[in-house]
């Protein structure tokens, strides 16, 4: 595991949002992994997501405070923890700011469309290029028409490893845009689902929470 710690991004979440924003004003290319212990367990026996995480290509922020804590203990200066919520929400207070296209790729439809009346209504400024939902069974012909589009911003809530391994595949076919795998970000900020309550996210006990909730987790947790 100390190859992909190694390769994460290990400074503060303030540096990290003014790398995004650097990116975003300036039209440059990223591609951002948000990482939990889960992430590297998958990559170890996935090939493709392996050979990802080891490559020069993607960001990886630690999601998950087991990260931070195998960090720590082979002597590795983790600033803290970013949760992969909360750099999606930073990229639509960006895209506000500075009327960007976007895109959203995943979940459900009725997920998808509340989160977008969401969207519409809290970030007026964002120009939505596309929004559809993750159970297109043509996911390449979807990449395709984003290609076409060429948003500033990519949102894909496909769990990992699809999300990642589909954004990797198309990456190099665009000249610009932020990249990110989003997961179940889509529920929490649609309403669907709720996120921990303040204290659980300031303990880093995040997993915990959802694990009452989600007790079905249990197996993939432990």
């Amino acid at each position: 595991m100390d190859e992909y710690l190694e390769r994460m991004y290990k400074n503060s979440k303030r540096h990290f949002y003014n790398k995004i924003e650097d990116h975003i004003t300036n039209n440059k290319k990223m591609f951002i992994i948000t990482a939990n212990p889960e992430t590297l367990m998958i990559a170890k026996k996935n090939e493709l997501l392996n050979k990802i995480l080891l490559s020069n290509i993607p960001i990886i922020v630690a999601d998950g405070i087991g990260i931070i804590k195998a960090g720590k203990m082979l002597k590795m200066n983790f600033k803290e923890r970013i949760p992969g919520i909360e750099i999606a929400i930073k990229l639509l207070d960006y895209s506000n700011k500075y009327s960007k296209r976007v895109y959203f790729f995943g979940a459900t439809e009725e997920v998808m469309s509340g989160f977008v009346k969401k969207v519409q209504e809290m970030y007026p400024n964002i120009v939505i290029t596309g929004a559809k939902n993750g159970y297109d069974n043509d996911k390449e012909k979807t990449f395709e028409e984003i290609i076409n589009i060429s948003p500033d911003i990519i949102f894909l809530g496909l769990g990992v490893p699809k999300q990642e391994l589909l954004i990797s595949e198309y990456y190099h076919k665009f000249n610009k845009g932020i990249f990110i795998g989003v997961g179940g970000t889509f529920d929490v900020l649609s309403g669907r689902k709720k996120r921990a309550p303040k204290m659980f996210i300031e303990l880093n006990m995040e997993w915990l929470y959802r694990l009452f909730k989600e007790p079905w987790r249990f197996k993939r947790f432990f």
